[in-house]
């Protein structure tokens, strides 16, 4: 268990670290002071945006998927009725997760704080 521990660990560190390197070695060409740790933050906002934003929309849609599969397994008769609501709530839900993918592509290329 230590081992395991130790080794995620190491491994942990060393993403944290790599990207903050090569964040700082761009924010030091750009901008001669404190850029890079704000270019950095960008980088980690914009990961951790994308990857929250992509979470809440995967768990909504499964949910959306089981409720529509339940109730045509149910009432097969209301197949078509379902199947039309399912994929109209599943184009919203999916908006969503395009909204957060504009936001954390507006943090990488626009740089609004840079």
């Amino acid at each position: 268990m230590k081992k395991k521990f130790m080794s995620a660990a190491i491994a942990l560190a060393i993403l944290a670290t790599g990207s903050v390197a090569f964040a700082e070695e761009a924010g030091a060409a750009a901008a001669g002071d404190k850029g890079g740790i704000v270019l950095a933050a960008l980088f980690i906002a914009a990961g951790v945006g994308m990857g929250l934003g992509a979470l809440g929309p995967g768990i909504g849609q499964g949910n959306a998927v089981k409720g529509a599969v339940e109730g045509i397994a149910r009432n097969p008769g209301a197949s078509g009725k379902i199947m039309t609501t399912m994929l109209v709530g599943l184009a919203m839900i999916e908006s969503l997760a395009i909204y957060a993918l504009v936001i954390a592509l507006i943090l990488l290329f626009a740089n609004p704080f840079m």
